[in-house]
């Protein structure tokens, strides 16, 4: 029997997968040693892949309000009913969620109808843009772009873990440190909060007081200012700094306030601040927890960019902070836009980058500014503002207080796999989507690299990829031309065509590469990272190619 090389897809790390299919749909898995992300390990979340083999729980035709049709029928009538809406109410009258195991492909077409056709950027992404980290990249490097590369782990002098959370979440990553310590005597500090993080070995574990990670680390950004221990070179030749940042630092961060904040003794706070600035090539591995999202996930990563960013410790090997994206794909999402605050291939609203992407979609009401998202949504929703909302992939976890609200939505259109509560007793029309073992398309790990998601069985029932039924929707409303695709390798080419457009190798992302891939060398593609190592040469994808430290305390 065949091998299928894929992908597991229950975190962001994206490890890669054998697949061995029997019949009647029996599936052997196990780890693809040849991948770089896991090199044949596997964690236990792999076992949900087994779990999608039954089919007890399927949605397997589309419904209308509870009503089994056939595929005419439900996109017919969602376009119709979406049109309509739109003529009423205008296009901010229409919002998108996704869930966070969409693949790369299916939020480029589903981001593409909202902002270029729909006209709404009111785009609810659990896990994608939540977490903060997008915004600080933006604002630090000029883009978003993930500095750290899975192999900068075995690299690095110095492991920084903030919570233990970031361990737990991704064993596969917590398996790379272990090798890391082993193999290359790195050594790794936790930072977690009172008594988490008990079961990590670590060369030194830091209790720290809950919401105090900022602090912590604005306080050794002043300590290595004050110590002598900031990167001069890198700062003259390619780091912008705010006046008056150095003195508003040191207003509530010297060592003394740190201490207290953080719940520690200032003599070992110190001692540790020496540690880590004395150490040769400095890795910070941190996620997002639940309670750090909004503005508290911006001032935790932002800090640590400060940080890295003043020292040097960014643009080469074994030396970058690591932001732990949450979702899966969460990071291919962004890449095409699909959030409410920025546009295709790492464009903002400002400039010149709207037009590009209009003129490249041939987009007739491209959206002038960022959308809702998040509680901000929720609360339209509930206001009675969101007059339809087109929900692919299912109603995510993180996406609970929108359950409630559906009946407050004229139009819903969910795509899912399974048979939710809501279908039976809501005013929905549901459409059959496929699994992540059903899934076929590309996929986009924490640090940049883009690999194949191949489909281990065949679609069951009547279930469509989700760009497919995006691309079905926007064809009856009218827009055709510019939703013609047939085959996720096409999106995939207009994807790249789209990083590639007025380009002139500003942004790091660029897929120029791929621009002309054919079919077959997209079903063999294997993986690759965008970027290779940012801003190695001091370079930053801003107008004058300088990063920015941003005072996240005046925020």
């Amino acid at each position: 029997m065949p091998v299928i090389r894929s992908l597991c897809g229950q975190c962001s790390l994206g490890c890669g997968v054998r697949a061995v299919v029997g019949e009647a749909r029996e599936v052997s898995i196990a780890g693809d040693p040849a991948h770089p992300v896991n090199s044949g390990r596997l964690c236990p979340k792999s076992t949900a892949l087994t779990e999608q083999l039954k089919l007890d729980d399927r949605l397997l035709q589309p419904m209308i309000n509870g009503r089994p049709v056939g595929w005419p029928r439900a996109i017919s009538h969602a376009a119709r009913r979406l049109s309509h809406i739109i003529a009423c109410h205008g296009g901010e009258s229409v919002a998108l969620h996704v869930a966070g195991d969409l693949l790369t492909e299916d939020y480029y077409v589903a981001n593409k109808l909202m902002k270029g056709f729909v006209g709404s950027a009111h785009i609810d992404a659990p896990g994608i843009e939540t977490d903060g980290v997008a915004a600080a990249q933006r604002a630090a490097f000029g883009e978003d772009v993930m500095p750290a590369a899975m192999e900068d782990v075995e690299q690095a002098d110095l492991l920084l873990v903030v919570g233990a959370a970031t361990l737990h979440r991704h064993p596969i990553l917590h398996e790379r440190i272990k090798a890391a310590r082993a193999g290359q005597g790195s050594r790794l500090v936790l930072i977690a909060r009172g008594e988490e993080g008990g079961d990590i070995d670590a060369d030194l574990r830091v209790a720290i007081a809950p919401g105090s990670e900022a602090a912590f680390f604005s306080g050794l950004l002043l300590h290595a200012h004050d110590s002598g221990s900031l990167d001069e070179s890198l700062i003259a030749s390619s780091l912008i700094i705010p006046p008056d940042f150095w003195a508003g630092l040191k207003r509530g961060h010297d060592l003394w306030s740190v201490a207290r904040l953080c719940g520690l003794d200032a003599g070992p706070l110190r001692s540790l601040y020496e540690m880590v600035l004395g150490s040769g090539r400095l890795v910070t591995l941190f996620s997002p927890d639940s309670d750090a999202s909004g503005d508290v996930g911006v001032r935790l990563a932002g800090t640590i960019l400060n940080l890295h960013l003043a020292t040097g410790q960014v643009g080469k090997p074994g030396a970058a902070p690591f932001a732990i994206a949450g979702a899966p794909n969460s990071m291919g999402a962004r890449e095409v836009g699909c959030g409410a605050a920025e546009l295709s291939a790492h464009r903002d609203f400002c400039g010149t980058g709207a037009a590009h992407v209009a003129r490249f979609w041939g987009a007739p009401a491209l959206v002038s500014g960022a959308g809702l998202s998040g509680e901000a949504l929720t609360e339209a929703v509930a206001g009675g503002r969101i007059k339809a909302m087109l929900m692919l992939g299912g109603l995510s976890s993180a996406a609970d207080r929108l359950r409630g609200l559906l009946d407050r939505i004229p139009l819903a259109i969910l795509s899912t796999p399974w048979i939710e509560p809501e279908l039976k007793t809501g005013r929905l029309i549901a459409l059959p989507s496929p699994p992540w073992i059903e899934k076929d398309g590309t996929l986009t790990s924490t640090d940049r690299l883009i690999s194949r998601q191949r489909h281990l069985l065949p679609l069951a029932g009547e279930a469509r990829p989700d760009w497919w039924i995006v691309t079905q929707i926007a064809r009856a409303m009218g827009w055709g031309d510019a939703f013609h695709y047939e085959r996720p390798a096409e999106i995939y080419r207009e994807h790249a065509r789209l990083t590639a457009y007025y380009n002139e190798d500003r942004r790091l992302l660029n897929l120029r590469r791929h621009a002309p891939i054919s079919n077959p060398a997209y079903a063999e593609l294997t993986p690759w990272r965008w970027g290779e190592v940012p801003f190695d040469e001091g370079r930053f994808p801003t107008s004058n190619r300088k990063a920015r430290l941003v005072a996240y305390w005046d925020s």
